[in-house]
């Protein structure tokens, strides 16, 4: 079963209203038990790609992983990439910012995070959050230490957002492609997530209570997210909404976009150079003897 990812991306341009893309769509499986061979399937070609993408280490992927609470961002990652080389790939999860952190611009513990040639990085949140929580909830921008006051205006917010798109443009000038994911999950969908928290005991650890007052800004999260998806989709750098209602069907989205990111970097085992292979065979004729 087919899956078109560009109805998921937001085009470079564009008005975006999240009250018209949907949380859920129709599956891209017949079962559970399709479900599970179609990632399956999907991971295995990730792997092989990836493998191509360490052995060449002329790119890197950047896969950026953004949402509400209980949108499913750490399943994702760990379902989607479970066949995936562990050597070439990373995961940052980025929490409160350290006081180290908070004495640098916005951007800089990303740019320490940055995945190496050859590695794919997965950020488990990332600077977007300068964009989105801190937005709605700009008294944080009193500890960043900026040089004068700043006014939490428009042009403010539209200056971090250039800096972002200026900051993905010089990656990708540079060998890292970037992908970006707002797992689009519904308030209904998350209220029936924490409640499960809450009810089971394998699954308290997952609950914070802070979890239930940022459920009270739901409206501005939604209106940040909104602003900040259309203002940073670019061609090179786009973001992709996926319906997460059903977390099988998110990562089977997600894992086809993964996968056509990197085909579409062309990756190829290096080609050796005639000494080089000279040198190959010397060393197996010093090996059979």
């Amino acid at each position: 079963m087919a899956i078109d990812i560009n109805k998921f991306k937001v085009a470079a341009g564009t008005k975006l209203d999240l009250g018209r893309r949907p949380t859920l769509v129709d599956p891209f499986y017949e079962s559970e038990d399709d479900a599970r061979d179609r990632l399956a399937s999907q991971v295995q070609l990730t792997s092989e790609l990836q493998d191509m993408l360490y052995a060449s280490a002329r790119w890197s992927l950047l896969v950026i992983f953004q949402a509400m609470d209980a949108a499913g961002k750490d399943g994702a990652i760990k379902h989607v990439m479970s066949g995936v080389n562990p050597m070439g790939c990373q995961v940052t999860s980025f929490k409160q910012p350290s006081s180290d952190e908070l004495a640098h611009d916005f951007l800089w513990r990303a740019a320490v995070a940055l995945p190496r040639r050859g590695y794919i990085g997965l950020f488990n949140r990332s600077f977007y959050e300068e964009v989105l929580v801190v937005r709605v909830h700009p008294d944080l921008l009193q500890h960043q230490g900026l040089p004068q006051p700043m006014q939490h205006g428009k042009a403010f917010w539209e200056q971090r957002y250039q800096s972002i798109k200026d900051f993905e443009a010089h990656l990708e000038r540079n060998g890292t492609r970037v992908i970006k994911f707002y797992l689009h999950v519904s308030k209904a969908e998350q209220k029936k997530r924490f409640l499960e928290r809450i009810d089971h005991p394998e699954k308290n650890w997952k609950f914070q209570l802070g979890d239930v007052a940022e459920r009270a800004h739901w409206d501005e999260y939604r209106e940040a997210y909104e602003q900040c998806l259309e203002a940073t989709s670019t061609a090179d750098a786009p973001w992709y909404v996926v319906p997460a209602d059903d977390k099988k069907n998110a990562r089977l989205i997600m894992s086809q976009v993964i996968n056509r990111s990197l085909e579409s970097l062309k990756l190829a085992y290096p080609v050796l150079s005639k000494s080089r292979r000279d040198d190959l065979q010397a060393a197996r004729r010093d090996l059979e003897r």
